[in-house]
């Protein structure tokens, strides 16, 4: 199976199943042909339900449900991180009384692992020893990428009634999702599109218990409202996590550089940043924090869980550029500062564009190829139209795109500002 981190999702794309004609409703004989086999008309209760009733339940009590098959796997972070947004979810819909089951696929390597993760799983289980019902399901729903969820109706008589999306809906839309059905996706769309339209970085970032930011002290309040007319950042991070930890110093650079710039420049203009902490505790918080030079939303502030689900926000870090009238500007900033440092303000699609300009302007100065200090081949220079494209800079270890040095002999990619050119008897013979 391949596996996938999509970590630029198009949001506004909700993907549906690729339908072969063979879409029908959900009787307990197609229930039974897709989840059982011939040996098994049953599947594995969870874990906990397990030790007080029975440990399999019928295929067939899944007749008028919402089934969501849940392809995932222990070994692999990005489905755990989903498993315990789901299992909120999941549990939050049964204790409504939704008819809404969740039937686990395993792709996990052994029987341990798939017991292990399963523990803490309040849903249903494909059998492991089952492998060619688990085969026959990742053909039919063709799974490329894992954690999925496939949504089916339980009259499934239409093409559209089937998404394979579930795990963009769920991170986006949580219980409000469901049932998951066109109609309520439309209506979902339609809010999302007005609250989007109505946006003021007031109503992004107060709620009714609260009107202000924390400074770098902590203590003091900074009215929201005074971020009114400036191009503001909202980075959400953690100190838990290592790609958070490695950015943060390079944010912090490039926000004093464009704070000074602004002031040279005079005329009012500002830029300011707010962090969204993911942290675990309040210490992490605090200690992460105190490194930052801009505000942020106090810890474990209702908000924060807001923005995320607000702007489809699945990896962290990620900064969301806010413009002066309050609307959104890009999802990239991070992107954009890797990419152009202080030169990406005020993240603009015309100051990309300009960005963008300039870089094709100065490669045409560029040699065509190089050796460089950390590697043992030639680099040839290429652009998204001659074989380069989105790439991770081998030596800098961030986010390029357009123009790099690529080895076409193994892949090896770096910006065209981290060549360290060198004569080949100087290159490593090996990395």
């Amino acid at each position: 199976m391949k596996v996938e981190m999509n970590l630029d999702n198009d949001s506004n794309n909700l993907v549906q199943a690729p339908t072969n004609g063979d879409s029908e409703k959900l009787s307990p004989s197609t229930l039974s042909s897709l989840l059982g086999s011939k040996d098994r008309d049953y599947l594995l209760c969870s874990t906990a339900a397990a030790a007080e009733t029975d440990q399999q339940v019928k295929i067939s009590d899944l007749e008028g449900k919402v089934i969501g098959i849940y392809f995932s796997a222990n070994w692999y972070p990005p489905c755990r991180n989903f498993n315990r947004v789901l299992i909120g979810v999941y549990e939050q819909l049964k204790s409504n009384g939704s008819n809404f089951e969740i039937v686990f696929v395993s792709s996990d390597e052994d029987l341990d692992a798939f017991n292990s993760y399963r523990e803490n799983m309040p849903w249903l289980s494909i059998p492991f020893s089952d492998l060619e019902t688990k085969k026959a399901l990742n053909r039919k729903y063709d799974v490329e990428s894992i954690p999925c969820l496939v949504i089916l109706q339980p009259d499934n008589t239409k093409d559209d009634d089937t998404y394979y999306d579930g795990v963009e809906l769920i991170y986006r839309y949580g219980v409000d999702a469901f049932p998951f059905t066109k109609e309520k996706l439309d209506e979902l769309r339609r809010e999302e599109k007005r609250k989007h339209d109505s946006q003021t970085v007031t109503n992004l970032l107060t709620n009714p218990e609260r009107d202000y930011l924390l400074d770098q002290t902590i203590t003091r309040k900074v009215l929201v409202d005074s971020l009114k007319g400036k191009t503001v950042g909202l980075y959400l991070s953690a100190q838990w996590c290592m790609p958070c930890v490695e950015f943060t110093p390079k944010l912090i650079s490039i926000y004093q550089k464009i704070k000074q710039a602004l002031q040279e420049k005079g005329g009012g203009e500002d830029f300011e940043i707010v962090f969204v902490s993911n942290d675990r505790d309040q210490s992490s918080f605090e200690s992460y924090f105190g490194t930052m030079p801009w505000l942020a939303l106090p810890f474990r502030d209702p908000t924060a869980r807001t923005l995320a689900k607000y702007f489809d926000v699945q990896w962290i870090p990620c900064l969301i550029i806010i413009g002066p009238d309050g609307k959104t500007v890009t999802k990239q900033g991070r992107n954009l500062i890797n990419l152009y440092q202080e030169n990406a303000y005020p993240f603009t699609d015309a100051k990309v564009e300009s960005l963008e300009k300039e870089m094709e302007e100065a490669a045409k100065s560029l040699p065509r190829s190089e050796y460089h200090a950390g590697h043992r081949h030639l680099l040839t220079l290429v652009s998204e139209g001659s074989g380069g494209g989105p790439f991770i800079c081998c030596d800098c270890d961030e986010q390029g795109s357009g123009w790099a040095y690529q080895c076409l002999e193994c892949g090896y990619e770096v910006h065209p500002r981290c060549i360290r050119a060198v004569t080949p008897q100087s290159s490593i013979e090996d990395r």
